[in-house]
């Protein structure tokens, strides 16, 4: 039997099979902001924690990429050294190159001048192989095939928790500066061609909201953290 995680002070925890979908339909209901809902697996480690944000979508949209930077600390304190951990603007993560997972979002509203009423924040990240043939999707990968079969899935929820809560409240004193700054520095694909719907043009970095600025021939777009937005489950 595995024990269940020990969360933080801050943050309350609730196990379910789909925990980006139940973090979704908590937050509907009304529940306290700092609720961590999770799948310990088996063979993929699914999160999702709850915000009740105090400023515009737009700015709170920095969760997306402080929880995505809170993951990273994470994994890189419990893998092995020579492990690498990049992530992407639109949320993968990749591990050695490959990705291994993905973080995503979803919102009560969509209106990037709007005070949503909660924002959720989910992860997934592969622990074991999904297929016996692993080796058909190299541009995708494991922790246990990138040397992190030590790593417990549920020291490692517990990890993130706890690096989240250091990122926002570093982000709530000190505002986006720090986190930009950090997360610039993991991000995949800087500097290089990358696709956004149906622009593809050089990824030149981002603006103080974390938005994409995508140099194309005739112009730089800035796309919103918000196009990142899922509907709710």
């Amino acid at each position: 039997m595995i024990d269940g995680p020990v969360f933080p002070p801050l943050l309350s925890g609730l196990q379910a099979t789909d925990p980006f979908a139940r973090a979704c339909a908590e937050a509907q209901q009304g529940c306290d902001a700092g609720l961590v809902v999770y799948d310990l697996g088996p063979s993929i480690l699914q999160g999702a924690i709850v915000f009740a944000p105090e400023v515009t979508l737009a700015k709170a949209m920095a969760m997306l990429p402080l929880c995505a930077v809170g993951f990273q600390n994470a994994l890189g304190a419990l893998a092995p050294p020579e492990v690498a951990v990049h992530l992407e603007w639109d949320g993968d993560i990749w591990v050695n190159g490959a990705r291994c997972g993905q973080m995503r979002a979803a919102a009560s509203d969509t209106d990037p001048l709007a005070i949503p009423d909660w924002l959720v924040v989910g992860f997934a990240i592969n622990i074991l192989p999904q297929s016996d043939t692993p080796g058909d999707t190299p541009d995708q990968t494991t922790l246990y095939g990138e040397g992190c079969s030590e790593v417990n899935p549920v020291t490692l929820l517990e990890a993130w928790a706890r690096h989240m809560l250091v990122a926002l409240n570093r982000w709530s004193d000190d505002g986006p500066a720090p986190l930009h700054k950090e997360w610039t520095g993991l991000i995949w694909n800087m500097g290089k061609d990358v696709t956004h719907g149906n622009l593809t043009g050089s990824f030149k970095g981002v603006d103080e909201n974390f938005g994409l600025l995508l140099k194309t021939a005739d112009t730089t777009h800035l796309i919103p953290l918000t196009d990142l937005l899922e509907p709710a489950p």
